[in-house]
């Protein structure tokens, strides 16, 4: 079976495109980050306007959880790289570019509430996080497979899904109600866009089920999340998993292996052989990460037992 080019498969997608557009917008629902935001908590910092200097005991905000913050947000501050990788990709006409316009200004909202709240809540140091935010935003991004569009597909899928579960589980440990609707209400955003690119991906499996399943194994095999430039993200990243908001566990269990079900991988037929051997590799990596996962659980709980007794 030969394959078939980048452009034929944006063609044969864009019906595809066209009306999981129709669902998008159908079922998403309009917000306004201004309304999740406790204005009445800011005050002036210093600087040109006299205020106050930010100081540690502003807020009490686990300290793993301003580190998630600031993960996420940096994030999300990446947003015109991220919007000129798939504009460039998929391109800005029809029902493709009509998504890549509709996704950013969805996206682009996160970034603004999830800044607005650390602001106003004084809930991580403003200097430090602009400083962080040019370096972050300066490195841009750029997507490894920024020429492949099944590839590009496969990751946003497990991407978008991976985004939501850390947001909800980061507004949870801060411990602030406020903060934690705010992050439910962007990770709801974050879900339909996974739903958006899964639907897109499942469609490829049945026009070219080996193309699909190769960009599968690929990005399963060498995932990273688009935060993975951040300074000092390994660190960072550590403390996280840590605190249970996003491990090794929760990308296995509730992130590549749904989505792997709703594409119904291990019964997909029509495979060439590099689609089974890719197949083959999907499976293998499964077993690599639950391995990896119960290693990192109990050296995990050792710790916290080592934590415990002292």
């Amino acid at each position: 079976m030969t394959a078939l080019s980048q452009t034929a498969l944006l063609l044969e997608l864009a019906p595809v495109v066209e009306r999981n557009l129709d669902r998008h917008l159908a079922v998403a629902k309009e917000w306004f980050p201004h309304e999740y935001v406790p204005w009445s908590e800011g005050r002036t910092f210093d600087g040109p306007l006299g205020g106050e200097a930010w100081a540690e005991s502003d807020s009490t905000i686990p300290d793993v959880a301003r580190t998630a913050l600031i993960v996420n947000l940096l994030t999300e501050d990446n947003l015109p790289s991220y919007h000129h990788e798939i504009a460039t990709l998929f391109g800005r006409d029809g029902a493709w570019g009509t998504w890549v316009h509709r996704w950013t200004a969805e996206e682009g909202r996160h970034g603004t509430a999830i800044r607005d709240y650390l602001t106003v809540t004084r809930a991580v140091d403003p200097v430090a996080l602009e400083r962080a935010r040019m370096t972050h935003m300066s490195a841009g991004y750029a997507n490894v497979h920024d020429d492949e569009v099944l590839h590009s597909l496969a990751y946003v899928s497990f991407q978008e899904l991976a985004t939501r579960i850390s947001h909800r589980n980061t507004g949870r440990v801060t411990g602030d109600p406020a903060c934690e609707a705010l992050l439910a209400r962007v990770a709801a955003d974050e879900n339909l866009h996974m739903v958006f690119y899964r639907n897109l991906l499942a469609a490829a499996f049945e026009l070219a089920p080996s193309q699909a399943m190769r960009a599968v194994a690929d990005v399963v095999a060498d995932f990273q999340m688009p935060g993975n430039g951040i300074d000092g993200f390994a660190r960072k990243s550590v403390a996280i998993a840590l605190a249970g908001i996003y491990d090794l566990r929760q990308h296995r269990d509730e992130v590549v292996a749904p989505v792997l079900r709703q594409w119904d991988v291990f019964n997909v037929t029509g495979l060439d052989a590099d689609g089974e051997a890719a197949r083959d590799e999907i499976a293998t990596h499964l077993d690599d990460l639950d391995r990896a996962a119960s290693r990192f659980e109990e050296k995990r709980d050792a710790r916290a037992a080592r934590l415990a007794s002292r």
